[in-house]
């Protein structure tokens, strides 16, 4: 043990290292820190070539998730003409199970996209409306355009970590005195909403941002290399981000198994519920309120003429590999119709998905590789297996109860066909080996990771309270444990063993 703990250290410090050694004495350090404890670093520079620059930046992100310390590491390059406009870049995330590579190639206003990973490589083209703007040369391309209190601008912005293309309006405020290293420089304040969220960045004259802060509690600040380099130890990253995210309801009545409550009625503050996404497969939604019911009880209507759309591959599920097909053959095999084997492949991807959370970029095929991850590597590799078998699917984001907090959660929905031009969208969880998926699973937006970005918005925002519930017959709270001055026997009918019975199991109590 003492010799792999050693060797995962050191090989990882040594390609840290490498991967470091390539920034000069004018590159730029800061820490990541969320609500005041350091998770992180990223390191910058602009290295002038023949026709314009090449920014680089590599980071390194240490973070606590429900209680267990998930270290990744962060690399890109752009490469921009002389006033700083995007021609093509390169970007990977690695979280310690194989770097996941997306590049992009601008040609006009196609932009071609590659995905590697581990398992290979996918291509696809994307048609742009306008060049495309990276957050890393957002910056430079304000400084190059000279930043003048008052100005304001509007991009399209492509983030690769989720393959969203988005607009982006960007507000210069005025020259603000900025407290960085124990000295106050001046910087511009820029106000951004980039995807629902707003971000407040300090930049220089020459472009360098020196401070940026997102109502999420994530603060970016310039330090010495010396000082951004000195990460946390594992034990002293105390902030979990995960359960610092979590809605804790307002509510008179205790849940204590999410699989019997039948109807569940929420009062949801601070969250737009206007998104269609947040009507039908038991769930419904009347102003403010979210209601939803128990999914066993919901029943085929008319076929959805949309569903076969969910047949294809995309991006990160990757429906048509070869190996994705054949592991679905073998989750769903002897399978007596479309719900068992929707049932089926529930409980196959639950038992070979190991429980892990990860910070990645969720693809199926390195999912089935690694059989490791959190909810979203078990539905996006259910999502590609379901699609592999014939049966659409599709993703599903927002909360889940769990002991006593509704934490953000991922999760399928997959399309029972039931014939004679019926069928019915069924939410299922693997994560949580649920078919279907229990009544506290709220849903907030369909689709992707560009998708998903849309609930960022909400994370510490959003409020809850329990209007109303309604319990499966004879499910009662459970209360452990009596009152230390109660000492009287337990009234409890004690089992008997059966002598008689062949396999000695434990008979009716005795009086």
């Amino acid at each position: 043990m003492g010799t792999l703990v050693n060797r995962s250290y050191v090989q990882a410090s040594a390609n840290l290292a490498t991967d470091l050694a390539r920034y000069g004495s004018s590159a730029q350090w800061r820490g990541v820190y969320y609500r005041d404890e350091k998770i992180g670093f990223t390191v910058s520079q602009t290295i002038p070539i023949d026709d314009g620059f090449e920014l680089q930046e590599d980071g390194r992100l240490q973070m606590s998730l429900l209680g267990a310390t998930t270290a990744a590491r962060i690399r890109t390059t752009a490469r921009v003409d002389r006033a700083f406009a995007l021609r093509s870049f390169d970007f990977s995330l690695d979280p310690g199970t194989g770097a996941i590579v997306v590049r992009g190639q601008v040609d006009g206003l196609r932009l071609h996209i590659a995905i590697t990973t581990p398992s290979g490589t996918r291509t696809e083209e994307r048609a742009l409306t306008e060049p495309p703007v990276l957050t890393l040369n957002l910056s430079r391309r304000l400084a190059s355009d000279g930043l003048h209190p008052g100005a304001h601008h509007q991009w399209m912005i492509f983030d690769p970590a989720t393959l969203q293309n988005a607009p982006v309006a960007v507000d210069v405020g005025a020259r603000e005195l900025v407290r960085v290293d124990n000295r106050r420089l001046p910087a511009f304040r820029i106000d951004m909403q980039f995807a629902g969220l707003h971000t407040t960045s300090w930049v220089t004259d020459t472009g360098e941002v020196v401070r940026e802060e997102s109502p999420m509690g994530l603060i970016i600040v310039r330090e010495s290399p010396e000082r951004a380099r000195a990460m946390a130890v594992p034990f002293q990253v105390r902030k979990d981000l995960i359960a610092a995210a979590a809605v804790v309801p307002e509510t008179k009545r205790r849940i204590d198994d999410p699989r019997d409550v039948r109807r569940l009625r929420l009062r949801l503050d601070g969250a737009d519920l206007s998104s269609a996404d947040l009507q039908g497969v038991g769930q419904s939604v009347d102003g403010d309120i979210v209601e939803l019911r128990d999914t066993q009880t919901l029943r085929p209507g008319p076929g959805d003429p949309e569903a076969r759309r969910f047949l294809a591959p995309e991006a990160f599920i990757e429906s048509d590999d070869p190996a994705i097909k054949a592991e679905a053959d073998v989750a769903v095999q002897g399978g007596a119709g479309n719900r068992d084997r929707a049932e089926r492949l529930t409980r196959y991807v639950n038992s070979i998905v190991e429980k892990k959370l990860t910070v990645s970029l969720p693809s199926a095929r390195e999912v089935l590789r690694t059989r490791v991850g959190d909810c979203n590597e078990h539905t996006v590799l259910y999502v590609a297996m379901a699609r592999a078998a014939g049966m659409p699917a599709r993703i599903a984001v927002g909360l889940v109860y769990v002991r006593g907090a509704f934490y953000y959660h991922a999760w399928p929905e997959v399309y029972i066909d039931e014939g004679k031009g019926r069928g019915l969208w069924l939410p299922v969880d693997p994560t949580l080996n649920q078919f279907p998926a229990d009544a506290t699973h709220v849903r907030l937006a369909r689709g992707g990771l560009d998708r998903q970005a849309a609930i960022l918005p909400l994370v510490g925002r959003l409020k809850m309270t329990v209007v109303d519930m309604d319990l499966a017959p004879g499910s009662t709270p459970t209360i452990v444990g009596r009152a230390p001055t109660d000492t009287t026997p337990l009234s409890i009918a004690v089992p008997r063993r059966n002598a008689a019975a062949c396999c000695g199991c434990w008979g009716t109590p005795r009086n």
